[in-house]
């Protein structure tokens, strides 16, 4: 059976984050608001062997969901971990920062990946390079076309690749004009049974390659970013929408909620990588009754789903 834990379900920042007094991060640090607090987004995935991992995507929070999650640590050797590899879904700094903080590693980290986030993480913020200097990087390609690839030593688990609209990270050179492979939506499936979940958790919009992949999904952990396109904005937090961030946002036409209404009614819908200011992280809010209502659930650190 294959199992998929959340790691971290927040948006970069995590929640509350650091210097936001937004009503969600003053009411989270102060108790007058019902939530739980967030690490920055990131899942881990198992096979047949509950002592092998797959991390996908290492956020700056990485040491500290180690420590929460002691099944990634086995403890069979001097030196040990339960994490076989890493994959990415884009070179975004929450979702690749993590990376340096695995640099102890006793053998190079095998790192899947596409081509445009590899060199991203080679040019405009060199991880790679750096961790060239400390244990290294074996890097395996990712084709973001929808074709199989395995993730050594995580047996029984199959992976594709779909690539997404989004946007790449700022240090990107095409950060204005995505191309294929900046992000990618994983489809994660139990080799045995054909049962697939989706983690997307960067959309800029649906396009028909994930929708049909969506459709036959058990499961989709899909962005849960911002309730409304203004959101930033009507915070004065921000002058970009999340269209512009490339994140669609929960509410309003053609938006996450009308197109996960949309699924099959067997699919199970969770929202995660969820930013600091949308209401839904508010468990008293009317967002968040009205996603109850449908059927959608909100990612919380330490979810676990099985396929």
């Amino acid at each position: 059976m294959v199992k998929v834990r959340v790691l971290g379900s927040a948006a970069g920042g995590g929640f509350p984050q650091w210097n936001c007094n937004c009503r969600n991060c003053s009411g989270v640090r102060n108790g007058t608001l019902r939530a739980h607090a967030r690490t920055q987004s990131s899942i881990a995935v198992c096979g047949r062997d509950p002592q092998a991992w797959a991390l996908v995507n290492a956020s700056p929070d990485i040491l500290t969901q180690l420590r929460a999650n002691p099944v990634l640590q086995p403890a069979r050797n001097p030196r040990d971990t339960a994490i076989t590899g890493v994959v990415l879904v884009d070179g975004q700094i929450d979702h690749t920062t993590g990376l340096l903080m695995l640099r102890e590693s006793s053998v190079a980290l095998a790192v899947w990946c596409t081509d445009s986030v590899h060199a991203d993480l080679t040019g405009g913020n060199p991880v790679f390079g750096v961790l060239g200097h400390y244990c290294g990087i074996e890097r395996h390609p990712v084709i973001p076309d929808g074709r199989e690839f395995m993730v050594d030593g995580v047996e029984g688990v199959s992976w594709r690749a779909l690539a997404v609209a989004s946007k790449p990270a700022p240090y990107s050179p095409h950060r204005d004009s995505p191309v294929a492979g900046d992000n990618v939506a994983l489809v994660i499936g139990d080799a045995a049974s054909g049962r697939t979940l989706i983690y997307a958790p960067g959309l800029a919009s649906i396009e028909e390659p994930l929708w049909r992949s969506m459709q036959a999904a058990a499961c989709v952990m899909v962005d849960g970013t911002f309730w409304s396109d203004d959101e930033l904005l009507s915070l004065g937090l921000s002058r970009r929408r999340a269209r512009d961030m490339g994140h669609l946002p929960q509410s309003g036409p053609g938006g996450m909620l009308e197109r996960l209404g949309q699924l099959p009614e067997r699919t199970r819908r969770i929202l995660i990588h969820v930013n600091n200011t949308n209401p839904i992280l508010d468990e008293d809010s009317p967002q968040r009754a009205e996603l109850t209502r449908r059927g959608i659930e909100v990612a919380c650190d330490g979810l676990e789903v099985e396929l």
